[in-house]
């Protein structure tokens, strides 16, 4: 992260010094830096005059005292207070009073690191995302102390480096890294509750919900150590709070030494000699005895007449559904999922044969659909409403019969985060999505999302998911229930 971050300072025009505790690590970061910025040459996306200027800025020090006559200082050191603060209360001996001073921590309180300082104001947070060259977003975080002339300067550093700056206040994991988290505790929480495996699971995010990697792959991507430090920090930062607690599951594999792609095995096995896992696909169903009858409402009932039509199969149109049900095949009732069971909502309904769909993020463009069938549903009703879905040419994965199935409950409590973050004056509700955006390349943003589903909605499954499990961890923000009550959005 440090030399990604000399890079692109040094690339923007400024001269940099860089200081590592570690023997050769600084002389190891500018050949990097160089073969970085040739490559970049060679592509085309660098001129060869300017990554040769960029490279002449980059020097090396060897002592803190080196750094005397810096007017920004970048710290990417290692994630512990204590050696953040011992770092920067000696720079503060050695500079001058118009340094300023940025931390890249990712879930350390900017207020506490700058606690330890005769000068906290001149501390802020300047959180990149790796790589940092590459990657657009950059939070600045406020502490308690912050002058907001500093936020004010380093943002437009930041957007003079060809960034996109996010303000934010000093809260556990600042935007990202607090918003996000539900994307990877629901579904380790679902692999828990043995609602599918992680190969399914991440392909039904992928194929479904338009993320462009299952949190699965994903945190195996990031190093499931790293991952769990970071949700860990931030749960104990809430003082405990369920919503973020870390998985068991995680910290036994971290605890065997399954960290992801680094050391070969996580959630998935990686190898020369390794073959992916492939999702859990039902096997295509016999043709339906009689067309199924397609409801008028909604995005899959949209998509299904469309996908119908397009293909030249008969189907019955209906008109509006009295109980929201999407669609009736072979005995089957399809309903999208609302947070509850389908055995829960089969016993309230006296709907028997209930088969509950997936969220996908363009029913018109999705690939796989997961679905989830009641208890009390046959075989052949449960066959059937597969047969629907796959002739309108969706892979279907069917999961156990949990709350919410996969990409609903999380897009709804990614939403609530980030509405969360919004009601505690995080950030604002552009920032939020703009940060997720940037940050994760998440499809949309949680709370235009939300606002796609209908925050309505988004409510009544966070409502649902809560009464199933009994848990505070499901509580729905007090700023997206009162924008339910007024029937506004969060975007104007």
């Amino acid at each position: 992260m440090g030399s990604g971050i000399a890079q692109l300072v040094a690339t923007a025009g400024h001269r940099v010094r860089l200081l590592d505790s570690r023997a050769g690590a600084v002389d190891q970061a500018i050949t990097d830096i160089g073969l970085a910025l040739s490559q970049g040459v060679d592509k085309g996306k660098l001129d060869a005059t300017a990554a040769q200027a960029a490279q002449a800025r980059l020097l090396a020090a060897s002592r803190l005292d080196e750094l005397s006559d810096c007017g920004l200082v970048i710290e990417a050191i290692v994630e512990d207070l204590t050696a953040k603060q011992r770092l920067f209360s000696d720079l503060e001996a050695l500079v001058s009073a118009e340094c300023l001073f940025a931390t890249n921590t990712s879930s350390i309180s900017v207020t506490a690191i700058g606690a330890a300082l005769r000068s906290p104001q001149r501390l802020a947070g300047l959180h990149f995302f790796n790589p940092a060259p590459r990657m657009a977003l950059v939070e600045v975080i406020s502490g308690l102390a912050t002058d907001p002339g500093l936020a004010d300067t380093l943002r437009s550093t930041a957007l003079a480096w060809g960034k996109t700056p996010v303000t934010a206040r000093s809260t556990p994991g600042f935007i990202v890294n607090r918003v996000a988290r539900p994307y990877y505790g629901e579904a380790l929480r679902l692999l828990n509750e043995g609602a599918g495996d992680a190969a399914t699971l991440d392909a039904i995010f992928r194929e479904a919900g338009g993320f462009r990697m299952g949190p699965f792959e994903l945190m195996d991507l990031i190093g499931l150590d790293v991952n769990l430090a970071v949700s860990t920090s931030v749960w104990r930062a809430f003082h405990h709070d369920p919503r973020y607690a870390p998985s068991l599951i995680q910290q036994e594999l971290v605890a065997a030494g399954y960290l992801g792609r680094k050391s070969g095995r996580g959630f998935h096995r990686y190898g020369d000699n390794v073959a992916p896992a492939s999702a859990n696909t039902l096997p295509l169903q016999p043709a339906l005895p009689s067309p199924a009858l397609v409801f008028a409402e909604g995005p899959l009932a949209e998509s299904l007449r469309d996908r119908l039509q397009a293909r030249g199969l008969p189907f019955q149109h209906a008109g509006t559904s009295p109980d929201g049900r999407v669609a009736e095949a072979g005995g089957a009732v399809l309903y999208v999922t609302d947070g509850r069971t389908a055995t829960e909502r089969a016993a309230r309904k006296g709907v028997s044969n209930t088969v509950l769909v997936d969220l996908a993020l363009d029913y018109g463009k999705a690939t796989r659909l997961a679905i989830a069938t009641a208890e009390q549903c046959s075989p052949a009703a449960a066959g059937a409403a597969a047969g629907l879905l796959q002739t309108a040419g969706f892979a279907v994965s069917r999961l156990a019969d949990v709350a919410g199935l996969t990409v609903m409950r999380t897009v709804c409590m990614l939403a609530n985060e980030a509405a969360d973050a919004v009601h505690q004056s995080v950030c604002d509700a552009a920032a939020v999505d703009q940060a997720m955006l940037l940050g994760t390349h998440y499809p949309l943003g949680p709370l235009a999302w939300a606002e796609q589903i209908g925050l309505r909605k988004v409510r009544r499954v966070l409502a649902n998911l809560a009464a199933s499990y009994g848990e505070d961890r499901y509580r729905v923000s007090p700023l997206l229930a009162r924008k339910v009550f007024s029937r506004t959005n969060f975007h104007a």
